[in-house]
């Protein structure tokens, strides 16, 4: 199905379905070549990348969006794991599902940004290049936690998910919450059309679940499938050799800048940092056209 989004596309973005890692994965694609896999965060979809794939498909990759496990029209993971080593591994089954070669290049935006670290690092062969944004590699946010109360308030609701309650406060009001989140970590900019699309993503009490248990397989007592421990060891190490970029927003008001400062003192030397300015968390809707340049000048420089 071809989706129209309103905007001038050279590349049409159309919809489809794959079955992987046990999971069956709907996701938008644009155009053919070498695969480019793109990962959403939360509260997000698919469609936040809808500035990207005809960019990734006019510089001559198969760019591809999948709904992560748990977001509708995406399936529930089968045994309830959500840690970040089966976002990783969906990535890489993925890759297999859709034909990616050795020049496939990942990106991952918030929740999306660890699963194509972890996935890199895991199977470093399948892709050639890595694009993370909103939240920073290399140890950056666990040395947030450690000393930086600032960054400890602003992930207030990483905790506050930790509770049984979150799962009917966060939907209460036409979910309410998550129109609140979005207002302050992308400060000034109408998500009105994102906000519905995620939305549609988590009716279901079964996906928004889902979504919360992201963060409860990481900082509580979520199920985490001891299958995938060695795999969690590797993506917890946040070091890709592979070329990396990574993009911070300027007013992130999720993750302040003060970290993706951090991240840029300890990268290594394979690695890139750029701070997008006039935006927020959500960047590549924000300033697509700087977002969309900064990431196909990294990977035809790279892949």
């Amino acid at each position: 199905m071809l989706l129209n989004y309103g905007l001038a596309m050279a590349s049409p973005i159309s919809s489809s379905t794959v079955t992987a890692n046990s999971i069956d994965f709907a996701y938008l694609e644009c155009g053919t070549g070498p695969l480019a896999l793109c990962m959403h965060g939360y509260p997000d979809s698919a469609h936040t990348w809808r500035h990207l794939l005809p960019a990734l498909a006019d510089a001559g990759f198969h760019a591809v969006a999948p709904f992560m496990r748990g977001y509708a029209p995406t399936s529930i993971a089968p045994n309830g794991a959500y840690q970040t080593a089966a976002l990783s591994t969906d990535a890489n089954a993925l890759h297999a599902a859709l034909g990616g070669s050795q020049d496939a290049v990942i990106i991952g935006h918030d929740w999306g940004a660890p699963a194509v670290y972890g996935a890199a690092i895991i199977a470093p062969d399948n892709w050639k290049c890595v694009v993370g944004m909103a939240v920073p590699p290399w140890g950056a946010m666990g040395a947030a936690f450690m000393g930086n109360l600032a960054q400890l308030q602003r992930s207030w609701y990483m905790f506050f998910f930790q509770h049984a309650l979150s799962d009917f406060l966060v939907s209460a009001n036409n979910f309410a919450f998550i129109d609140m989140l979005w207002a302050q970590w992308s400060p000034g900019f109408d998500a009105a059309t994102d906000l519905a699309h995620v939305k549609a993503c988590l009716t279901d009490p079964a996906n928004l679940q889902a979504a919360l248990g992201y963060y409860r397989a990481t900082l509580g007592a979520g199920y985490r499938d001891p299958a995938l421990n060695e795999a969690q060891t590797l993506a917890q190490s946040e070091t890709p050799t592979q070329p990396v970029l990574y993009l911070h927003g300027s007013n992130d008001g999720c993750i302040g800048t003060e970290v993706a400062a951090h991240a840029a003192s300890v990268a290594p030397s394979n690695a890139r940092v750029e701070i997008v300015e006039n935006a927020g968390h959500f960047m590549q809707l924000e300033q697509p056209a700087v977002v969309n340049k900064l990431i196909i000048e990294w990977i035809t420089k790279n892949a």
